[in-house]
């Protein structure tokens, strides 16, 4: 049994989010921790929301809510929804914790002690309309790389390229559009990360097969133009963990507070931290998937997010381990994505452009979503949303190959037999070549899973689904029933074992579907297929059963028609 440590990207709280969110990090993430945990492994899944920074305070403001309150409103909303998509995390936490808090100072006081922070006088940008600095991602412009028009202050989300806002081209504060912005001069800290440029060349180059996506984005930061950079680790902000250690602030560094990109994968560690909180264990609980010295080195670490935050889980992250001297586990794979679009054009928040969340658990029950989103993951390129591609992927999967199957089944032999497994009849060569058949695309399916392959193991996945209504189709119990009822018997007996082996295999895709179809098998035994011939025996004869209900409805052309003007919004 391995132990499997997985982090899912951190979501902003400022607001719901859309289903490009989704599949870029939490789904895929679940979707792992699901498998893995399924083959019998230990698992921790750990996610939190991204509470700190300019992000929160305008989304408060808003809603007219002290930051804090909201914040706290909007965990207890994107819990909901998280248990909502059954995504299974072990610990949800929040990134403003008071664990956060006391260990992001402590990783600050470390990097302090080993000479990797310093003190620099800056220019920074602060806007005369709204009274503030402006904190990186709340200047927009267009980008100097690509031309790319609403770039940020701190990275092109186009081009990935690291930016400074004073590079933009006619920059703009992205909380009031105004363009009255000045140069003034602030002080802050610096995580001087260029310093161990090589060390985090030579890790990474050490990390073998990791996805082209994650070490591209990774060695381009790293190599392009001047290389890695030092970053500053402290903004001019109320709300975030105050830039002080042992209680008291850093010289010079009253009233400033973290940055938010150098605290929130702190929280990875924190939370877990705050998981043995909850469960009411010492910390040692959590130590033991963290620190090395604690048992942590034979933790499998893997982290999945979009290829906007590689930068910071391949560079900034892994500089504040190492660089704190201290015993901390890296990361052994980051499983990283490109970007779902919505109907030709982006997701938008402020059109209304795209499905987020809390919509699509109104329109449909999460295993929908799950499978058409997992099996059409933007991992080797960007991927597109359409409704006609959603309502095929729904039809002909759900609904025509796995939901058909378990009604004919059920349907059937209730009808003949009655509702137990019915007895008589032999397996033959039929059933032989299907379970030869099964052992193949099962191993296979077992090999994409392990490697992350997400596509991949959702198109194996259906080929397994296929090859029992192609069984069904050649065996043809209902005629068979007509001149051989014992041996019709024998066929429809697999086929109920034949649901089960599907739940099982299923789960970690469609866990509510899954869970249906053993509660209608009247069956609580998820052991993993290793033997396909003993999975397709597993119920004995005369084992009651129920008929479930339609697992999947198939999507009409008038709803298409519906959600897709309903959500249109306005181009981009």
């Amino acid at each position: 049994m391995a132990r499997i440590l997985i982090t899912s990207a951190l979501p902003y709280i400022n607001g719901i989010k859309h289903l490009g969110n989704l599949v870029g990090s939490q789904l895929p993430a679940d979707l792992y921790a699901r498998y893995m945990r399924a083959r019998g492994h230990e698992v921790m899944f750990i996610c939190a929301t991204d509470e700190h920074g300019t992000p929160a305070e305008i989304a408060a403001a808003k809603a007219g809510k002290p930051v804090d309150e909201y914040c706290a409103e909007m965990h207890a909303v994107q819990t909901e929804l998280a248990r909502g998509f059954a995504l299974s995390f072990d610990h949800y936490g929040r990134s403003s914790s008071q664990r956060n808090h006391v260990l992001t100072q402590h990783m600050a006081r470390k990097l302090g002690e080993a000479g990797l922070i310093s003190e620099i006088t800056e220019e920074q940008v602060y806007s005369v309309a709204d009274g503030r600095f402006l904190p990186d991602r709340y200047i927009e412009g267009t980008c100097p790389n690509c031309g790319y028009e609403r770039a940020r202050g701190d990275q092109c989300e186009n081009c990935t390229k690291q930016l400074e806002p004073t590079d933009l081209i006619n920059p703009r504060s992205a909380i009031s559009g105004s363009t009255d912005l000045e140069v003034r001069e602030t002080r802050h800290l610096f995580l001087r990360q260029s310093t161990l440029r090589e060390t985090l060349d030579k890790w990474i180059d050490s990390q073998k097969g990791w996805p082209v996506l994650t070490t591209s984005i990774a060695k381009k930061w790293l190599h392009d133009g001047d290389g890695l950079q030092d970053r500053g680790i402290t903004r001019d902000l109320d709300w975030g963990v105050p830039a002080q250690f042992d209680g008291a602030p850093w010289s010079g560094m009253d009233g400033k507070v973290f940055y938010v990109w150098f605290d929130a994968p702190i929280e990875y560690i924190a939370a877990t931290a705050e998981w043995a909180d909850a469960q009411g264990l010492d910390d040692s609980a959590w130590e033991r998937w963290w620190r090395t010295d604690k048992g942590a080195d034979d933790v499998r670490y893997v982290e999945f997010m979009g290829k906007d935050n590689v930068p910071f889980h391949t560079l900034s992250f892994p500089a504040t381990l190492i660089g704190s001297g201290e015993p901390w586990k890296l990361v052994d794979y980051i499983k990283s994505f490109n970007y779902l679009n919505y109907d030709g054009g982006q997701f938008s928040t402020s059109q209304g452009r795209g499905v987020f969340m809390d919509q699509a658990l109104d329109l449909l029950p999460a295993d929908y979503w799950r499978w058409w989103l997992l099996s059409h993951a933007p991992e080797s390129s960007d991927s597109e949303f359409t409704w006609e591609n959603f309502q095929a992927g729904v039809n002909k999967d759900l609904a025509d190959v796995l939901g058909n199957l378990v009604s004919r089944v059920t349907k059937f032999c209730r009808s003949k037999f009655g509702e137990v497994v019915p007895e008589g009849g032999e397996f033959g060569p039929q059933e032989a070549a299907l379970i030869a058949a099964l052992t193949t695309r099962i191993r296979a399916y077992e090999g994409h899973m392990q490697a992350m392959e997400v596509r991949k193991s959702a198109t194996e996945l259906r080929a397994i689904w296929v090859l029992g209504n192609e069984y069904l189709q050649e065996a043809a119990p209902w005629s068979v029933f007509k001149t051989d009822s014992a041996q019709a018997a024998a066929q429809i007996r697999l086929a109920l074992n034949l649901i089960r082996l599907y739940a099982v295999l299923s789960q970690p895709f469609i866990p509510d579907a899954s869970a249906r179809m053993m509660a209608a098998l009247n069956c609580d035994d998820w052991s993993w297929p290793s033997d396909v011939a003993a999975a397709l025996a597993h119920m004995p004869t005369g084992h009651a059963f129920s008929v479930p209900e339609v697992l999947f409805a198939k999507i009409t052309d008038e709803q298409r028609e519906d959600w897709a003007s309903r959500f249109a919004g306005a181009r981009d």
